[in-house]
C-alpha cells in the first residue's frame, strides 16, 4: 500500500503541475474568447460511484476540464470532460476497464428573483480500451432544482438512463443533498441521499438500492480536502459495496 501511495502521490504532483500550466494557458488563451474556462485535479483514497468501488478498493486520480458561457442572463451554458483511473476487477482473458472519461454538458440558472436554481444536462460515461462486449459505455439526463437558504443548501437532483451500465437496461437515480458552512471555521458539512432503480437487477448484479454519503470538507492554501463515509442498504456486503470512509484532496485552477 505504501508504494501504491507513494507513486500515486508523485503522479499527482506531476499532475498538479500540468493542471496549473494547463489553468495558465486556458486563461491566457481565454483572451477574446466568451466564456470561462477552468481545470481541476485530485487524488482519492478510493473512487466511489454511487455507494460501489469503482477502483475494487484502490486510490485514484482525477481530473477534468470546463467551460462555461453566459447565454442570456441568467442562463449559462456549461461543458467538459472528466477522467478517472478504474478497476471492475474483471478477471479472466476480457479487456477490462483501466479508465473512465466523462463528456458532459447542459444549461443552468436561476428562476427569477425566487432563489431557486435549476440545472438541466446530460453526461456520457465511457470506457476506453474495455472490451465492447461488456457494454460498459452509457448516456444519462439528468435535472436538478437546488436553493440556499443562508444555513445551508439544499439540491434535488434526477438522472436517467435508457441503457444503464452494462446493458442493465433502464436506470433511475433521484437524489437529495444538503450542504451546511459551519460559520467561522471554514468547514462544509455535506450529507446526500439517494436510490438507484436499475431495471435488469440479474445483469447489473444488484437490486434497486438506496445510498448515503456524510462529509466534512475544508479549504486551505487553494487545496480542497474531503473526509466522506459512504455506505449503501445493498445485502450481502461485498468488497465493492461496503461502507467506506474515503480522504480526497482537489485543486481547481
Amino acid at each position: 500500500m505504501r508504494s501504491v501511495l507513494k507513486g500515486i502521490t508523485g503522479a499527482f504532483v506531476a499532475a498538479s503541475v500540468v493542471a496549473g500550466v494547463s489553468g495558465a494557458s486556458l486563461a491566457q488563451g481565454n483572451m477574446g474568447i466568451p466564456g470561462t474556462f477552468s481545470a481541476n485535479v485530485g487524488l482519492t483514497s478510493e473512487y466511489l460511484f454511487r455507494g460501489l468501488s469503482q477502483t475494487d478498493d484502490a486510490p485514484a486520480i482525477q481530473g477534468g476540464f470546463d467551460y462555461e458561457v453566459e447565454l442570456a442572463k441568467p442562463v449559462a451554458l456549461y461543458l467538459g470532460v472528466w477522467g478517472s483511473n478504474v478497476d471492475f476487477n474483471e478477471g479472466g482473458t476480457v479487456d477490462g476497464a483501466t479508465i473512465e472519461v466523462d463528456l458532459y454538458g447542459g444549461l443552468r440558472g436561476n428562476i427569477g428573483d425566487t432563489g431557486l436554481g435549476w440545472d438541466v444536462g446530460f453526461i456520457y460515461y465511457s470506457y476506453p480500451g474495455a472490451a465492447s462486449s461488456l457494454n460498459y459505455d452509457f448516456i444519462e439526463a439528468q435535472a436538478a432544482l437546488s436553493y440556499d437558504f443562508g444555513l445551508a443548501a439544499v439540491t434535488a437532483s434526477v438522472n436517467y438512463s435508457p441503457e444503464n451500465f452494462g446493458d442493465s437496461g433502464s436506470a433511475l437515480y433521484p437524489k437529495l443533498a444538503v450542504d451546511v458552512p459551519v460559520a467561522r471555521t471554514g468547514l462544509t458539512l455535506s450529507g446526500y441521499v439517494a436510490k438507484q432503480y436499475i431495471d435488469d437487477e440479474a445483469t447489473f448484479g444488484s437490486p434497486d438500492y438506496v445510498e448515503w454519503n456524510l462529509s466534512v470538507g475544508y479549504s486551505i492554501a487553494g487545496f480542497d480536502l474531503s473526509l466522506a463515509y459512504s455506505d449503501t442498504d445493498i445485502s450481502p456486503e461485498s468488497d465493492a459495496n461496503a461502507e467506506a470512509v474515503i480522504v480526497s484532496v482537489s485543486r481547481s485552477f
